[in-house]
């Protein structure tokens, strides 16, 4: 008995959007999932039980029935609760480091590399090379001794 009343219960909190096309249910389907619910933030008004999804959808259906395009309701929604309630913003001014920032850090990260390996390969080469000069002294000093090993032989 318990668990058919439980059974009642959560059928009677399920929301039903009836719609005379099935085009317009899945644009409703599309939207609820598209869109993020203000109060919960990370949850999209289809999956949300706060109240004021219940109200979005209930908006968006109203919407949809009333013949607007889907970037009519979007626009309804952003200009209503402001860009946090898509779930991928647009591209703006306002966003751009938020698109281009990725891809900008990561070629900036890449120059960095390049140029750490560029200079360690100098500084290698510039040791090398201060290692296998010799300074005039030292280059008269060999001199002598290679004459006296090919004076001997």
């Amino acid at each position: 008995m318990l668990l058919l009343q439980s059974s009642f219960l959560l059928s009677a909190a399920i929301d039903v959007y009836q719609f005379d096309d099935p085009e317009k249910e899945q644009r409703f389907q599309k939207l609820a999932f598209e869109l993020r619910c203000p109060k919960c933030q990370n949850q999209n008004i289809a999956d949300s039980n706060a109240e004021i999804a219940k109200d979005l959808r209930t908006k968006i259906q109203q919407m949809l029935i009333a013949e607007k395009s889907d970037t009519e309701i979007v626009d309804y929604m952003v200009e209503r609760y402001g860009d946090f309630v898509l779930y991928e913003p647009r591209v703006k001014p306002q966003t751009y480091l938020l698109w281009y920032g990725p891809g900008l850090f990561l070629v900036l990260g890449l120059i960095a590399v390049v140029l750490i390996i560029r200079n360690r390969n100098k500084a290698y080469d510039k040791t090398n090379e201060q290692k296998a000069s010799l300074s005039d002294s030292e280059a008269k000093a060999l001199h002598d001794l290679l004459e006296m090993k090919q004076g001997k032989n």
